[in-house]
């Protein structure tokens, strides 16, 4: 039986950082053992080629060679070493491509949180283990479900390294053909209770899963192989309630192409339903701003950047945006904002400063008046009265 010690590299132009990591996480706890740390990205390269690390915790924003640069070439030269980000608030947009590039998350260095880190270090102990099979138990839904929130609006991307290792595990049939079913119900349709009978099921069927969205969206997988039996159910239920509709996606297959698959209805969703908007009726200049304000939350757009990324010049946006969707586009803009942090509050665990900064508002204070102004209610208020359990 193999027992080495899990292999860490620490890469961070801030020698406190580094030395601080070193002097007080219990690496030992975790089988881990700090090899080597550098203070930028192309000595760390060097250090990666000559100890071979099993995890590198690795800054962003780095002299010679930075973190993502970093991250990538390890990622190419050898795709199962676990990468953890460091990043401050202005990094979000580099962290994100951090994460396409196959880093399991990252943590910001403006608000460390210790418990959030050993998290990490569990999950890569668990995966990385030199003593037990990879193969790990099956990672119940509810321990996955405000992370997957999270994940879905960009706020917070620890649900990525939870799927490494569900794709191991109960997800393993998603590593082949697979679909996604994106699932909704009107007025008439009784949701939960399809949600309990997906859940019945799921407990004698293999090869499926589901994450509910919120209260009125469930996200389904299935395998190629099953999916004619959950469309056939889908179908049934129609039956039931006449007003259940469902988006399926293509075939899936592995870790991107879900992300991708996930992203794309969600984002259609929140488009067609969500700010009811037909896509089929919307000049496309108009949906490609919707969805640019979507992606983007977290910053402050100008009128003025949107219209020049659709091609428009600002007089013309303004007046057509006002005119299709019937508000204008700051208004529109604040509406998206309050959406995003009404599911947050009810379905993640951040703090209120977390989610006023995901929305570009850091001023905690401005916030919580402009939540109340909208909703009567303060965002602590909201957020006892409608947390999801």
């Amino acid at each position: 039986m193999n027992t080495s010690p899990i292999k860490v590299l620490l890469a961070d132009d801030e020698v406190i950082i580094r030395r601080g990591l070193i002097s007080t996480v219990q690496w030992n706890k975790y089988n881990m053992q700090v090899v080597a740390d550098v203070p930028n990205g192309k000595k760390g390269w060097d250090a990666f080629l000559e100890h071979r690390p099993d995890v590198i915790i690795t800054d962003i924003v780095m002299p010679e060679m930075n973190g993502i640069e970093l991250a990538q070439k390890v990622k190419e030269h050898t795709p199962n070493t676990k990468i953890l980000l460091l990043s401050c608030h202005r990094d979000f947009e580099y962290a994100q491509q951090g994460i396409r590039l196959g880093a399991s998350g990252y943590l910001l260095k403006t608000s460390f949180d210790d418990n959030e880190l050993e998290q990490y270090l569990e999950l890569f102990k668990k995966d990385l283990r030199r003593d037990a099979p990879a193969i790990e138990p099956y990672m119940p839904m509810s321990e996955t479900h405000g992370l997957f929130v999270e994940w879905l609006y960009g706020v917070n991307q620890y649900f990525l390294g939870k799927m490494d290792v569900l794709l191991g595990a109960s997800w393993a049939w998603m590593n082949e053909a697979n679909y996604a079913y994106l699932i909704t119900g009107g007025s008439n349709t009784d949701l939960q209770q399809i949600r309990s009978d997906i859940q019945d099921l799921l407990r004698t069927t293999s090869e499926a899963d589901m994450m509910p969205i919120q209260g009125d969206v469930l996200l389904l997988m299935c395998s190629s192989a099953s999916c004619r039996d959950w469309n056939y159910r889908l179908s049934k239920w129609k039956g039931t309630y006449p007003d259940l509709q469902w988006t399926k996606s293509s075939s899936i297959t592995g870790k991107q192409q879900w992300i991708e698959a996930v992203k794309r209805l969600h984002g259609q969703y929140d488009l067609e339903k969500k700010y009811n908007i037909n896509r089929c009726d919307w000049p496309e200049p108009i949906v490609q701003a919707v969805q640019i304000m979507i992606r983007h939350v977290d910053t402050q757009l100008s009128v003025s950047d949107v219209a020049q990324q659709v091609g428009l010049s600002r007089s013309h946006f303004s007046t057509l945006f006002k005119k299709v969707v019937g508000e204008s586009f700051v208004s529109f803009m604040y509406q998206i904002k309050l959406n995003i942090v009404c599911e947050l509050l009810t379905s993640s665990k951040l703090n209120i400063q977390d989610i006023s900064d995901k929305v570009g508002m850091p001023d905690v204070k401005y916030f919580s008046k402009w939540f109340k102004r909208c909703t009567f209610e303060t965002p602590s208020q909201y957020r006892s009265k409608h947390r999801i359990s």
